[in-house]
This record gives structure tokens, C-alpha cells and sequence, in this order.
């Protein structure tokens, strides 16, 4: 069953097309990727979704609930939260001030069950709860952003970029963490350039290929794809 469908979305940037009319699903309790080049309009696809750009066409359901044009306070109480690229941690606040940011729209009791599971998930977020998040590595901060995401007790999560700029063996922990949190039974979408990471953690991925999904299968269909490969997974014909 699907839990997101996206049907012809289409976003122009003035006479740009960004996204010309594309159409995919994310199955619920799945992992999905969202996998292309710079400029391919990755990005704009979650920021359309969660409504921080006008569309210019198509339709976008959430939960067998049309959600196109509602502002993102009203996307985000219905479960569907973004951990956006580049963290955007607030750098003078706490990550305990941080994480409550996330929970804005729950109540005391949901608040406070989040931060444990929260906790539990990133340990090290709870050892430094007091420090102020612009103080913390990179890693830690993208930990913090997801964090921030999950105090919103989303029944799912798109991630835009959660390996960008960091250290190998910080990427397989945060992959570790998503594998995790989807094993809870959260839906992830994720954005990645990293296509050998997103494709061996991906149940079902697309090729976007500028603001045009040109392929799509299993994690293991497109990973084995001489087109992906060699545009990439770096490999050579």
C-alpha cells in the first residue's frame, strides 16, 4: 500500500522547469531513494512535497489524503516531516532546545516519550543535551537533525542528503540509524548522491534525471543497471 504518491509534480523557477511532471510512490514501511546529479531537482521534489515551493502541476497524497497546497505546519501534524540538507540545526541553542523545536505540535507526554526514544537512538545527543549545537561536529549535528525530525513522531521521514560532507565511517552509522528507525516501522524517502549507500539501503529507488525519473526498481535492480553504474557508481564501461 502506498503511503505517498506523487502524480505529474511539476516546479518551475521562472521559465526554469525544475521538475517536468514526475510520478512515484514509497511504499508504507519502506525504504525509497530519490538518486541523481546536481541540479537534477532532487531537492525541489521534498520541498514540493512538503509544500515550500509552488507547483506548478500535478498532485501529491499523503495517506490517501490530497495534501498539494496546504502549508507545511498542516503536513507536518499529519506525520510527514523533512530532515533537510545541510542540517540547519539552530547553532545557538542546545540540543535539548534543538530536539524540542521538533515537538512543537505534540503534547507534554509525546514530547517526552520522543526525547527517550531520541535518546535511546543517539546516545551521544543525550551526553551533550546541554551543549549548543554549533559546537558539535558534523556528524553529531546531522544526528541532531534527525533527531529533531523524530520528536515529531512522523509516521514518515525524508531525508535530503544525510551523508553530505561527512567522514565514512560517520555515513555508516547514520545509515545504521536510518535502517533502524524504518525497522519501527517509519517510511523513509531519501535523497542521496551517494547512490551505492542509498541503492544497498533502499528497497525501491528512482533515477532523477534533470526534474525526469528516467529509471526505477529495487535497490539490487539498479545497483546491478550499466547506466547507473557508469553515471554512478563510477564505473567504466
Amino acid at each position: 500500500m502506498s503511503i505517498l504518491e506523487i502524480k505529474d509534480l511539476a516546479v518551475h523557477y521562472g521559465g526554469i522547469v525544475a521538475l517536468g511532471g514526475i510520478t512515484f510512490s514509497v511504499e508504507e514501511g519502506s525504504i525509497v531513494t530519490l538518486i541523481g546529479a546536481n541540479g537534477a531537482g532532487k531537492s525541489t521534489t521534498l520541498r514540493a512535497i512538503m509544500g515550500l515551493v509552488d507547483t506548478a502541476g500535478g498532485s501529491v497524497t499523503y495517506q490517501g489524503e490530497l495534501i498539494t497546497g496546504l502549508d507545511t505546519r498542516r503536513i507536518v501534524e499529519r506525520g510527514l516531516v523533512l530532515v533537510p540538507e545541510g542540517r540547519r540545526v539552530f547553532p545557538n541553542l542546545t540540543v535539548l532546545e534543538n530536539l524540542k523545536l521538533g515537538s512543537y505540535l505534540q503534547n507534554k507526554q509525546s514530547e517526552a516519550r520522543s526525547l527517550e526514544h531520541v535518546y535511546d537512538l543517539f546516545p551521544r545527543l543525550k551526553e551533550r543535551h546541554w551543549q549548543h549545537a554549533g559546537t558539535l561536529s558534523g556528524g553529531e549535528q546531522q544526528m541532531l537533525a534527525v533527531g529533531r525530525a523524530l520528536m515529531a513522531n512522523p509516521t514518515m521521514v525524508m531525508m535530503d542528503e544525510p551523508s553530505l560532507g561527512l567522514a565514512p565511517l560517520v555515513v555508516k552509522d547514520i545509515f545504521s540509524i536510518i535502517r533502524r528507525i524504518n525497522s519501527e516501522g517509519v517510511t523513509v524517502l531519501l535523497i542521496e548522491q551517494n547512490a551505492n549507500v542509498a541503492l544497498h539501503t533502499a528497497d525501491y529507488g528512482y533515477v532523477l534525471q534533470t526534474g525526469t525519473i528516467t529509471l526505477e526498481g529495487t535497490g539490487e535492480e539498479l545497483l546491478a543497471n550499466e547506466e547507473v553504474k557508469v553515471a554512478y557508481l563510477g564505473k567504466t564501461r
